[in-house]
């Protein structure tokens, strides 16, 4: 199967569809927590801000997808667009039901150039998705909430998963079908635009602690003691591994991020041993 056929457009837009998962938040089964639990959910600093921009999300990938001509490629948008403003639904819920305090989120708006945030939103759902997956995979490998909160969201990062795959394969598509499917072209393409989704990230997570921390530093060092960058980076790679080994073998996956954080860590695992970045906060499992 050649990249930018009408067969690589229908394995990634049928992938994508067949691969939906029906679900509302309204009906989930939510657990009950403990009080220390409900503390530790409460005092996750990012709340507001992933609700912010799932919400808006849904409204940009929406209206996205009604410029779509591609019908088989609209009606994977359309779906994603769905997806998105169920996750929004879905932390609304959380936040509700648990009592989850946050300052009043920024109301959505129509995009003026729906393709061109599209675009700039698949790249950074790349970046973010891959770090989410090795902060989750931390949280729950230090028992950091109930089983039960995991098996909630364990869907959530699936469809981020699918998002992001799905993502690389329609970028790649249009670049070839509109000939600018060179590699080098591609490259350079990709790089820009991950370098606006790292300043983007700084931008909207700096300081989401409260205390100038940025948002690894304000989140992650919850979820484990003797934190190190090489824990992160190891949980990040493995996790996305095991959510990108689901997919078919022929569709593109994100590589930027996997490659340069194995990069990485091969240079941390040389270097001297050096102090955590996190020795003195109470982990869960301490009394």
């Amino acid at each position: 199967m050649g990249l930018g056929t009408d067969a690589h457009k229908e394995l990634f837009s049928r992938s994508f569809l067949d691969s939906h998962l029906t679900y509302e938040p309204e009906t989930i089964d939510w657990p009950k927590l403990d009080e220390d639990a409900l503390a530790r959910l409460r005092g996750i600093p990012f709340w507001r801000v992933a609700l912010e921009t799932e919400r808006q999300a849904g409204v940009m990938v929406g209206a996205f997808a009604e410029t779509v001509k591609d019908p088989l490629i609209q009606q994977a948008v359309a779906l994603q667009a769905q997806e998105e403003s169920r996750h929004g639904r879905l932390l609304e819920f959380l936040i509700n039901h648990y009592g989850v305090e946050i300052t009043e989120p920024a109301p959505t708006r129509i995009p003026a150039h729906p393709e061109q945030e599209f675009v700039d939103f698949g790249f950074g759902e790349c970046l973010d998705s891959f770090f989410a997956f090795g902060m989750f995979g931390l949280a729950r490998q230090t028992g950091y909430f109930p089983e039960s909160i995991f098996t909630v969201f364990e869907p959530i990062l699936d469809e981020e998963a699918r998002h992001i795959v799905f993502f690389v394969n329609w970028i790649t598509y249009q670049q070839i079908q509109s000939g600018q499917g060179a590699d080098l072209f591609r490259g350079m393409h990709a790089s820009w635009h991950y370098s606006r989704a790292l300043l983007h990230l700084a931008k909207s997570f700096g300081g989401a602690g409260g205390s100038g921390e940025s948002f690894t530093a304000a989140s992650s060092n919850n979820f484990i003691d003797n934190l190190t960058p090489e824990k992160v980076f190891a949980m990040c790679l493995q996790e996305n591994a095991r959510r990108m080994s689901r997919f078919d073998d022929r569709l593109l996956q994100p590589r930027l991020f996997p490659r340069l954080s194995a990069i990485a860590l091969q240079v941390l695992k040389l270097l001297p041993q050096r102090r955590s970045t996190h020795t003195t906060q109470m982990s869960p499992s301490k009394p």
